[in-house]
């Protein structure tokens, strides 16, 4: 019976080695190294904006990359353009209808490593009420320690047509075509921090 107990224990004791070898690591988005960008045809020259609050998450699973996960919540009020006219009406039912929806978000589902540094992350981003399934080609760009911070950088661009969302808003013009394209880049580039567990209570 001990024999039992001694090989049961060893066991035990293995699969929770392993379990906490492959845990995965909470990093969240460091804003102020951070950028969530677009850029979208005006006439004949690109305008180029961003959002300025958002949060998110990835959990890192650095034995296996695969098990990874990132969430990510952008306030779609805080579109900014440069120009507080512009950034007014794009707020408007004319495109996002912040009031009605608020927020845009991803969600991964599930994590594809493509060699190298480059992942494509799958996952449904849901904006202006409609959600769909997009792959965001991601570059892993390393670790590095900071003091105490551990941190690490990824990034990723993607182009999505604004009308798969129900954004459509467009003028024709004179000599044909119109004011604005379909297609929208977004890029995201991230500095992440990794959560830090929290510090023993006085007296422990």
């Amino acid at each position: 019976m001990k024999t039992r107990r001694t090989v049961f224990a060893a066991f035990l004791a293995a699969v929770v080695a392993a379990t906490t070898a492959g845990a995965a690591e909470t990093y969240t988005f460091d804003k102020a190294h951070s950028d969530v960008g677009f850029q979208i045809r005006h006439l004949v020259s690109k305008v180029r904006g961003r959002f300025t609050e958002y949060d998110g998450t990835i959990l890192v699973d650095k034995a296996r990359p695969e098990a990874s996960s990132v969430q990510l919540t952008i306030k779609a009020a805080s579109i900014d353009t440069g120009n507080a006219k512009r950034d007014e009406d794009l707020r408007s039912a004319n495109f996002f209808e912040v009031e009605k929806y608020p927020e845009i978000t991803f969600q991964s589902t599930r994590i594809t490593p493509k060699g190298g540094d480059r992942y494509d992350v799958t996952g449904t981003l849901t904006m202006h009420g409609a959600t769909k399934e997009v792959t965001l080609p991601v570059s892993f760009l390393g670790f590095a320690k900071m003091g105490p911070m551990d941190k690490a950088g990824f990034e990723t661009s993607i182009t999505l047509n604004r009308k798969d969302y129900g954004i459509v808003w467009n003028r024709p013009l004179d000599v044909g075509g119109t004011i604005l394209g379909d297609d929208v880049l977004v890029s995201i580039n991230v500095e992440a921090n990794k959560k830090q567990p929290p510090s023993p209570a006085a007296g422990e």
